[in-house]
């Protein structure tokens, strides 16, 4: 897999962003694991990108969806404080190096956001002197630093840039001598070994040519084929692919063809910021998919492990039953014997003869073949306990308790073995549960691998209302909302012609509301609909009032004019003539996805999406968090869309569907 891109690889990316981001606005940063962020970018066409920088890999424009943490990192959080809304002034590639610097205007600010593609990587945001606000990783090195408040230093070059080289400076090649020229090139050039391989095979130089036999004629052949390598990325004359072997894996994308690759497939890509997404969507997929299976593997080994262990208790403890009651068997089949041989050993005892006389007599006795004593053992006087052997079975006896009661005490230590046998056998098929379900898994993950498709998220071209809020009545009508005073007065100034309407909540802290009449005529249910949506994001909302009331008027009885002495802060109006109230109006909205090309998120009163979708819920004010509150939402409409669009469902980004949540809390209307 390829794991970081080449300079020549960041040079063409540099060309394509310059033609798609230059211009457009951070409008938020996410920061989706260690390494890795996601611009979200917005043009003045309306054309949502989005841009990853991975550390230390690579960045390039994205149409996938990514999963984006509940809470961002103080990294994440510093670049959204500086960067947000800020503006794209240029995007350059430091000296042919994988370091690739963009300029942002925020705030009347020019920042920097220094991008290290190579090794560990890293990612620095730097102020207008070049100093350090803040980086991803801060380090102490032999040859520069990377510390807050610090100016920012490149690294030394890893080679020549190429895009200034001049033909007399192949010639210190030669001073190598012995050096294989392949070696050379990677490290003077700084294009690594791939790179120095295709240009050596098209310049038609064996590789392990020392740098001491390099001709002239060689040395130009090598300087013509930088040239023409060059000049395509510099025209924009390039041939993007993934490289495919003949099993079909994917092993490398690459911005032109390359002869070291001329004996694979090719899959063609209109453009490199295309053909990288394709192939680390897919590579990250496949790692996730072995990680995962590495970790179903391990807990299936230890599963098996401890089955293994678990079989072995069994097998001991049915060892112990089956001897437990041998032994018990056998006491009983000789209980007048052994009780004779103890009544012996006791009556010799009484006698006052010493236990290692008792233990000669009894040795006498079974070498004789006399019976009892043919059963014994040994004996330990100390413990009072005789060991014997009947049948083959050997066990011992307490002499301080009666024949009846040690062969009660074997038949007791075999149902103890029973019932920890019980608890055995059901631990071992709950183990055996465990490994199908784990085996289940793993080969449903190996299954999804092959077979199920990468969900790739499509950006909608955006309209020019979405920036408001907005809804599209049951009747057809278009209407509006404003999100804070600016667009309150954008709303009232620039958008409301005559014949609409104006709407507003009889509450401090509620956003003009408007219908697009386009001068047709509507029914009252538009008008309740509208009402509904102007006072779901009023203030109301946020007191989790059940109702509010909710007033329209015409625009020519909206004036930024206010009574003399009076002073209108932005966004606020005054409305003079009659009001057109309607009363107690239910605070409760709609969230839904639109299935058309794309899942698009929808939301407004119920009345209004149900018209448009069967796939939405309602949400009434509460105390959720938007954040776990969109995911539910999220999650249950994927469950209940049909099957083909459940994908496209969960992948849609929570952000979207918290824009239409007021006031960043509700609850779903069970």
């Amino acid at each position: 897999m390829k794991k970081e891109v080449t300079s020549f690889d960041v040079a063409v990316i540099i060309a394509e962003l310059r033609l798609s981001i230059i211009g457009a606005w951070v409008t938020n940063i996410y920061q989706t694991d260690h390494k890795t962020l996601v611009f979200k970018l917005h043009r003045s066409d309306q054309s949502a990108l989005n841009l990853l920088i991975r550390a230390g890999s690579g960045l390039y424009l994205t149409n996938f969806a990514v999963d984006k943490p509940a809470k961002p990192s103080g990294f994440c959080m510093t670049l959204r404080r500086h960067l947000r809304n800020g503006k794209i002034q240029a995007v350059e590639q430091h000296e042919f190096e994988r370091i690739v610097t963009l300029l942002i205007r925020a705030r009347q600010e020019e920042f920097k956001l220094v991008c290290e593609l190579f090794g560990d990587g890293n990612i620095i945001l730097v102020n207008a002197q070049d100093k350090i606000l803040q980086a991803l990783s801060y380090r102490k090195m032999r040859d520069r630093n990377v510390l807050r408040e610090e100016t920012l230093q490149h690294p030394p070059p890893s080679g020549k840039n190429l895009f200034k080289l001049a033909r007399n400076d192949l010639g210190e090649i030669k001073a190598y001598e012995e050096t294989e020229i392949v070696k050379v090139l990677a490290r003077f050039l700084g294009v690594g070994g791939l790179y120095a391989e295709e240009i050596l095979l098209r310049a038609k130089i064996d590789k392990n040519t020392p740098c001491r036999n390099l001709s002239e004629q060689k040395l130009d052949r090598i300087f013509g084929v930088l040239g023409q390598m060059l000049s395509k990325i510099q025209r924009s004359e390039i041939e993007p692919v993934i490289v495919v072997d003949e099993e079909g894996e994917w092993i490398d994308v690459v911005p032109f063809l390359l002869e070291k690759y001329a004996v694979f497939q090719a899959k063609p890509y209109a453009t490199f910021n295309q053909a990288l997404d394709d192939y680390y969507a897919k590579k990250v997929v496949e790692q996730k998919a072995t990680k995962t299976t590495t970790e179903l593997e391990q807990m299936l080994a230890q599963q098996e492990r401890i089955l293994s262990r678990q079989q072995k208790t069994m097998e001991e403890l049915e060892q112990e039953i089956r001897k437990n009651k041998e032994i018990g068997d056998a006491i009983y089949a000789h209980f007048g014997e052994l009780q004779l041989l103890m009544q012996e050993i006791m009556n010799a005892k009484d006698k006052g003869k010493q236990w290692n006389h008792i233990t000669l007599m009894l040795d006498e006795a079974k070498k004789k073949g006399k019976a009892p004593a043919l059963y014994y053992n040994s004996f330990d006087p100390e413990n009072s306990i005789l060991h014997l052997n009947i049948d083959q079975v050997t066990f011992s006896l307490n002499l301080r308790n009666s024949v009846q009661k040690n062969a009660a005490e074997y038949y007791e230590r075999s149902k103890r073995s029973e019932k920890r046998l019980e608890g055995a056998l059901k631990a071992i098929e709950e183990t055996k549960q465990k490994i199908t379900a784990l085996e289940k898994q793993k080969n449903a993950v190996k299954a999804a691998e092959t077979s199920k498709p990468i969900v790739q998220r499509i950006e909608e071209k955006r309209t020019w209302y979405e920036k408001f809020r907005w809804f599209h009545s049951s009747e057809g009508f278009l209407v509006l909302g404003g999100k804070d005073a600016v667009q309150n007065e954008i709303l009232i100034k620039k958008h409301t012609e005559p014949h609409d309407l104006v709407f507003h909540a009889d509450i401090v802290g509620a956003p003009f509301t408007i219908i697009k009449t386009e001068g047709r005529i509507m029914s009252e249910q538009t008008i309740k609909e509208t009402a509904q949506f102007a006072g779901a994001f009023s203030r109301a909302w946020k007191e989790r009032f059940n109702a509010v009331d909710v007033y329209w008027v015409h625009p020519e009885q909206v004036s930024k004019t206010p009574p003399t002495g009076q002073f209108l802060a932005k966004g606020s109006f005054m409305i003079y003539g009659k009001k057109n109230y309607l009363r107690q109006v239910e605070l409760r909205t709609s969230i839904g996805i639109l299935m058309k090309e794309i899942a698009k998120v929808i939301g407004g009163p119920r009345e209004a999406i149900a018209c448009q979708t069967s796939l939405y819920l309602e949400i009434v004010p509460g105390e959720q968090p938007s954040g776990t509150l969109a995911k539910k939402v999220r999650e249950l409409l994927s469950q209940k869309a049909p099957e083909l669009w459940r994908e496209k469902v969960l992948v849609l980004s929570l952000e979207e569907i918290q824009g239409f949540i007021p006031y960043g809390k509700g609850t779903l209307l069970s």
